[in-house]
């Protein structure tokens, strides 16, 4: 049996590319990272738009989902097109207040999910057990945290901002106290649930950041010349971008089975694979491109410095190994 995306799935993904290439996200992420989010929160109501963040929400609070094939298909493109902001956070939280408002507590999936589906807000998130920090704080509008799994808030603010080695990405711990939303053992499975959803989108976004290195890597490898004859014909060079290559498509259907099944031990097995495949694209594009592969002149850069906190947020690969090890 082939599991293939559907010719829906498919035409949706290239509609999503050509949005995103139309768009120009590499620049946008520039912009994001040097503290200017206009370019970034345009990108951002466009995607609102093409309805990438209703396939977290369900259908009675604006959205088309859950469609986890859908979203990890959507976040390959996201990655393949470096696109800047907490946009894996806004699905976690889009998809924590759904399950909350399936559980009954509806009042804060009433308040907030509408939006967040129309890209009215942008939302981050911390989840007790994940790190104290929530990506980009600074940037959302609305800003959760879950404390002790069982208590999920609405924090006033944030601490002092830290750079990741990804320098679109900045973090930062929520600050305590802040209103209530839920409490509970509500709260502790739909942030599980969150969890779950973060994870398998981070991991797709991981395999369109590894995507995106080859694909560079291949067109550099190509006109760049020793010897007089172009470096991609050196037969060391051809096996360093075929084990790329092999690790990414390796991870592909781990991603592909972990979001048709949703369960954690599939979904850790995808995220390390994916995580791991991209960092060592990573380094075969900073090996391959030489000296020109340590500065940020290339957009190159964008990727680069973007497979290592992607390889560990939601979930390092020893992390992850250990999940699948507990079945």
């Amino acid at each position: 049996m082939r599991f293939l995306p559907t010719a829906e799935q498919q035409a949706f993904i290239r509609s999503l590319d050509s949005l995103l290439s139309a768009a120009g996200a590499p620049a946008a992420a520039r912009a994001w990272s040097a503290g200017d989010r206009a370019p970034g929160a345009a990108l951002w109501a466009r995607l609102a738009g093409a309805g990438v963040f209703a396939l977290a929400a369900p259908e009675a609070y604006g959205g088309v989902g859950p469609l986890p094939v859908e979203l990890a298909l959507s976040f390959v493109e996201l990655g393949r097109h470096a696109m800047p902001g907490p946009v894996v956070e806004t699905v976690a939280v889009a998809a924590l207040l759904g399950r909350l408002g399936q559980q009954g507590e509806t009042e804060a999936a009433k308040r907030l999910l509408p939006r967040l589906v129309s890209g009215e807000e942008i939302a981050t998130l911390a989840v007790a057990g994940n790190g104290p920090y929530a990506l980009d704080p600074d940037a959302a509008s609305v800003l959760l945290a879950v404390d002790g799994a069982s208590v999920l808030r609405a924090a006033p603010g944030h601490g002092p901002l830290r750079v990741s080695a990804d320098p679109v990405r900045r973090l930062g711990v929520p600050m305590t106290g802040g209103e209530v939303l839920a409490d509970g053992p509500r709260v502790a499975r739909a942030a599980a649930y969150a969890a779950d959803v973060a994870m398998l989108v981070t991991a797709a976004q991981s395999l369109g950041t590894g995507l995106a290195l080859l694909e560079r890597t291949v067109a550099y490898v190509r006109q760049r010349t020793q010897f007089g004859v172009a470096v991609g014909s050196f037969q060391a060079v051809k096996h360093r971008l075929a084990d790329t290559l092999t690790g990414l498509e390796f991870a592909r259907p781990l991603l592909h089975g972990a979001a048709l099944s949703m369960h954690p031990a599939d979904i850790a097995a995808a995220k390390a694979a994916a995580g791991e495949a991209a960092y060592a694209a990573a380094l075969t594009a900073l090996h391959l491109h030489g000296a020109i592969g340590y500065t940020d002149e290339p957009e190159l850069a964008l990727w680069l410095r973007k497979a290592r906190p992607l390889r560990d947020a939601w979930g390092s690969p020893a992390v992850c190994r250990a999940r699948v090890l507990s079945g």
